[in-house]
């Protein structure tokens, strides 16, 4: 029988036809089976290698696949900028080599220690220097930084308002930084003005005592 023949017959079978082609088969021998068994069959031969395919290996290789195709997405990533680093290696290196120059102008104008008294006293002569009286100027305790220091002085000057506006720029303008916080300003009976400030000054700390510092940071992070 050929196969356009068993075609035709399977269109025109009814249920009983092919409830009788599946009784009766002989294992041994599927070669002389009817058309549909032997489909069925091979059919199911296929379905069970592809799920034992699926369930053995082919899952484990898909999600193999399915990380190595996001790892090479990670390393194209890596490498479009680690290639835009190398591209513009010569203009990181020009800003570093700015951002250093900046920053050593910034830490010159940080007093050391031994500066410190002198700044004072400019500040004082600043506010002597514009007529007004000073009721307070009082340097507080150093707050460490990585660094540098901090010295807080508590000012409390009286005087008119022109005048404490040419203290407020002397005290900006000078070479070594100084900044005025918490300001108030407070009107007298006799007109004048009462000026009352946190001046905080800052020098930069020397290799001892950096190295005092990290001990201590160290110390206490240890504790924790």
């Amino acid at each position: 029988m050929s196969l356009k023949e068993s075609i035709e017959n399977l269109r025109t079978m009814d249920v009983q036809t092919l409830i009788r082609d599946f009784q009766g088969l002989d294992p041994n021998d599927p070669g002389q089976w009817p058309l549909l068994p032997r489909l069925a069959t091979l059919l199911a031969i296929f379905l069970v290698i592809v799920v034992g395919g699926w369930w053995f290996d082919w899952s484990d290789q898909l999600t193999a696949l399915d990380a190595k195709e996001k790892e090479e997405l990670t390393l194209k990533d890596e490498w479009l900028s680690k290639k835009r680093q190398a591209v513009n290696l010569p203009e990181y290196r020009r800003q570093l080599a700015e951002i250093d120059r900046q920053f050593g102008a910034l830490l010159k104008q940080l007093p050391n220690r031994s500066e410190i008294e002198s700044l004072l006293a400019d500040i004082n002569q600043a506010g002597l220097g514009r007529g007004l009286l000073f009721e307070l100027f009082k340097p507080g305790s150093e707050g460490l930084k990585d660094f540098y220091a901090e010295l807080p002085i508590a000012v409390r000057v009286t005087g008119n308002y022109h005048d404490l506006g040419e203290f407020v720029s002397d005290v900006a303008q000078m070479p070594r930084i100084v900044t005025l916080n918490d300001v108030a300003i407070e009107t007298l009976k006799d007109g004048t003005l009462k000026f009352d400030a946190t001046a905080i000054t800052y020098r930069y700390l020397d290799d001892e005592e950096v190295a005092t510092l990290r001990r201590e940071k160290a110390k206490e992070k240890a504790r924790k």
